[in-house]
């Protein structure tokens, strides 16, 4: 007998009917003879509808208490799964993350999981119960609820897959698996049959929201087997592993993107070592995650410094920075908003020279200018204007040959 993590996104869990068709997955998982362990999404929208509620009483509510309010989400469906489940004959048990033994790090909103104690859903295995977990969620040592980030769900699942050795962790969306790029933008978009576990990192991390990152990272430091498929078709997946074994002729193998980024400047900066790090640390202690960063230095032999962060982080990044005036030492602020960002990402770069300048030329000659750019071994990235986004990820998709 096997263990298996199956996870079901918020459009599969989203009616009555789609969790009705959920309990039958589940209910064939263990006609094959396995253990089965759940996560399941809130339904639907509802956690956007929760965060609207949120918003008509404050612009900027206390974390603590959208975690207390957003972590209901999930409870909703784990118990409806249960009940259709036992309705149907096969014993299953419902947990919040928290019951589950989710032990996350005290921070509000995007917390992190530092432990997970099994015994609880050990026991009710041994038991012979399907055991249905709230994604998105844990508590703290001092007993304090959590919630993970968006997508959340994702990372749930594949760290009870690594806690618990499970065989394969499956997680069931409303796509047949990982594709090119999204293919609700991008017609000619092609599903991949196997995705590397670095190559899935960074498609995750620039944008595709197939999968939450941290749950890609979690499978690849603990070689979680993972399999992204369909709650609606009986067909296969996209297998992400070690290296992909499937179409290694891809030098790259998608487009990613991601709209809603901002950059910020900071002019006038102190020219003196320490000033990146100083700056750097204080918006990491206040946990604004910053991504492409670049710096030059003026004439007067001080500098200016630039990187780009999530659009819904800009208030408490210039917040923070302004109220660090004094230590950080700057003269002025400036913000750019509307800026997108368009990365292509193939592990088969390493190899080829000149996918960089292909990518660059492409976007010149059809007047896309590009603002910021950042590169590593398998991905190049792009910041431009918002408004050439879509037709970035086209005409890159296109030179690269990615389509049907």
């Amino acid at each position: 007998m096997g263990l298996v993590v199956q996870k079901f996104g918020g459009t599969s869990v989203g009616s009555v009917e789609r969790i009705l068709n959920v309990a039958a997955c589940v209910k064939e998982e263990t006609e094959r003879g396995n253990n089965v362990v759940v996560v399941v999404s809130a339904m639907g929208k509802s956690t956007d509808q929760l965060v609207g509620l949120a918003k008509e009483i404050s612009n900027q509510p206390n974390k603590r208490d959208m975690d207390m309010l957003l972590s209901t989400g999930e409870q909703v469906t784990i118990a409806l799964l249960s009940m259709a489940l036992n309705q149907q004959g096969l014993p299953a048990v419902s947990y919040t993350g928290w019951q589950a033994g989710i032990v996350t790090e005290p921070v509000h909103g995007n917390a992190r999981i530092s432990n997970i104690k099994t015994e609880s859903i050990k026991n009710q295995l041994t038991k012979g119960k399907v055991v249905i977990v709230a994604g998105f969620q844990g508590i703290t040592e001092d007993g304090e609820i959590t919630t993970l980030g968006r997508g959340g769900s994702d990372t749930t699942a594949v760290a009870l897959a690594a806690a618990l050795k499970a065989d394969k962790c499956d997680i069931y969306t409303d796509v047949t698996g990982v594709f090119t790029t999204d293919p609700r933008y991008v017609k000619e978009a092609r599903k991949l049959l196997s995705v590397s576990y670095d190559e899935m990192l960074e498609l995750a991390n620039l944008g595709a929201g197939v999968l939450h990152p941290r749950a890609v990272e979690f499978a690849k430091n603990y070689q979680v087997r993972l399999e992204v498929r369909s709650s609606m078709e009986k067909i296969e997946g996209t297998v992400i592993e070690g290296e992909a074994t499937m179409e290694q002729n891809l030098v790259v193998r998608g487009v990613a993107f991601e709209d809603e980024i901002t950059k910020v400047t900071v002019l006038g900066l102190s020219n003196s070592l320490t000033s990146l790090s100083t700056i750097f640390t204080t918006l990491a202690q206040n946990h604004i995650n910053v991504d492409i960063i670049i710096q030059s230095t003026t004439e007067g032999g001080t500098a200016n410094l630039s990187f780009s962060i999530h659009t819904n982080d800009l208030l408490e990044t210039l917040k923070v920075l302004e109220d660090n005036k004094a230590v950080l030492g700057y003269e002025q602020l400036d913000a750019e908003n509307k800026l997108a960002k368009v990365s292509i990402v193939g592990s088969g770069m390493i190899s080829n020279p000149g996918v960089a300048a292909k990518m660059f030329e492409v976007l010149a000659s059809n007047g896309i200018q590009i603002k910021m750019v950042s590169t590593s071994e398998i991905k190049v990235s792009a910041v431009l204007e918002e408004k050439n986004m879509l037709k970035a990820v086209e005409l890159l998709h296109s030179a690269f040959e990615l389509g049907n």
